[in-house]
């Protein structure tokens, strides 16, 4: 059954939001919604990493692509395309979910982030996002969409994720449910 809301955290002017309980054997699946994410810090990317059951410093490695898709404000620039600074090929570098968001009062990253079965010994953990943002651009915003998929190479179960952008704060809010 689900989605069952497990977590709520809201971030204001955080440096990072991270969920340390409530990840475990209950639920198939674990999906992060993110809503009115706004980075202090103009163009910053919104990311995440993981901690395995027992493991510190959010460094587990990740394998990932990523593709975005946009439209400017005046209807003149359209694009679907891979993003190759968006994936990750065994790193452990926190895991970009957007491009560059614009930090200005009305512009913010809304999205969700599925993270299925953490708690499995056996299997290594894929994972789905799609989110959509502000860019700031000189000649005017866009309208950015971002889809990334990937696994964490961990068999062991992961129980925690944490959430930050690439520099600065920002504020916004994270819900965490578990799904199955």
């Amino acid at each position: 059954g689900g989605p069952i809301l497990i977590q709520s955290q809201t971030a204001s002017n955080s440096a990072s939001i991270s969920f340390t309980s409530g990840i475990d054997s209950t639920y198939d699946k674990y999906v992060f919604y993110f809503v009115d994410i706004n980075p202090a810090t103009d163009s910053a990317f919104f990311q995440f990493q993981v901690n395995a059951a027992g493991g510190s410093g959010f460094n587990e490695d990740i394998t990932s692509t990523a593709f975005l898709v946009y439209q400017d404000e005046a209807g003149n620039a359209t694009s679907l395309g891979y993003w190759a600074s968006g994936d990750q090929q065994v790193g452990s570098s926190y895991q970009k979910l957007s491009d560059a968001i614009g930090s200005d009062a009305d512009e913010s990253y809304a999205g969700e982030l599925s993270l299925y079965n953490p708690a499995s010994a056996t299997y290594m953990k894929n994972f789905i996002n799609r989110g959509t943002h502000i860019y700031p651009h000189p000649s005017g915003n866009f309208c950015m969409g971002a889809y990334i998929s990937g696994y964490i190479h961990q068999t062991a179960a992961i129980d925690e994720i944490s959430f930050k952008m690439t520099s600065g704060n920002f504020d916004g809010k994270i819900k965490m449910y578990g799904i199955g």
